[in-house]
């Protein structure tokens, strides 16, 4: 792997600063990915402009999360299943949900295994999705503006999935449980 830095406010690039007193104050510590991202201010500042955006989509927080670990998970992103796994927690997501998603298992809900399948088919495609698979989201109760939110959601995860792929990101010890 290359080696990254783990910036702190004070070592990292100047217009990455505010970007890390942000995660600081969002959080109550920085996340090691956000130190890593912040040797490129502007990927730091589109991964977390990224997240609040899809954290104001149309796809409620339990949906959110179903995206996120979907994705993780397809990765294998060694830093964001333990730490998307915490969130789930916190956002008080259903430990069998959470569970089946980190064993890429279907889910109970059959709404969300629809946004789970839809999310890989549209990971595992490229964007190339059939229309029947489609038709059978829209046919579970999500809309066209949620397809356009799944691909945000993808979006997001391939920023900070691929980082951590190549920076080796050390899982922060609040999360290392989930590991």
């Amino acid at each position: 792997m290359t080696d990254f830095t783990l910036h702190t406010p004070e070592s990292a690039p100047e217009g990455s600063k505010p970007l890390l007193e942000n995660s600081q104050r969002s959080f109550g510590f920085i996340p090691n990915l956000h130190a890593v991202m912040a040797e490129a201010p502007s990927t730091l500042e589109a991964y977390q402009l990224l997240g609040g955006l899809f954290s104001r989509s149309t796809l409620n927080a339990v949906e959110q999360n179903v995206v996120w670990l979907t994705i993780n998970v397809e990765h294998n992103c060694h830093y964001c299943v333990p730490a998307h796994t915490g969130i789930a927690h916190m956002q008080g997501v259903a430990e069998d949900v959470i569970n089946a998603l980190r064993d890429n298992r279907p889910l109970p809900d059959e709404k969300l295994e629809a946004l789970r399948q839809f999310t890989l088919s549209t990971l595992r495609n490229r964007g190339v999705v059939e229309d029947a698979e489609v038709e059978a989201f829209l046919a579970a109760g999500y809309t066209r503006a949620n397809i356009l939110d799944v691909v945000l959601g993808l979006s997001h995860k391939v920023l900070s999935n691929y980082v951590n792929h190549f920076a080796d990101t050390p899982v922060d010890e609040r999360f290392q449980q989930f590991d």
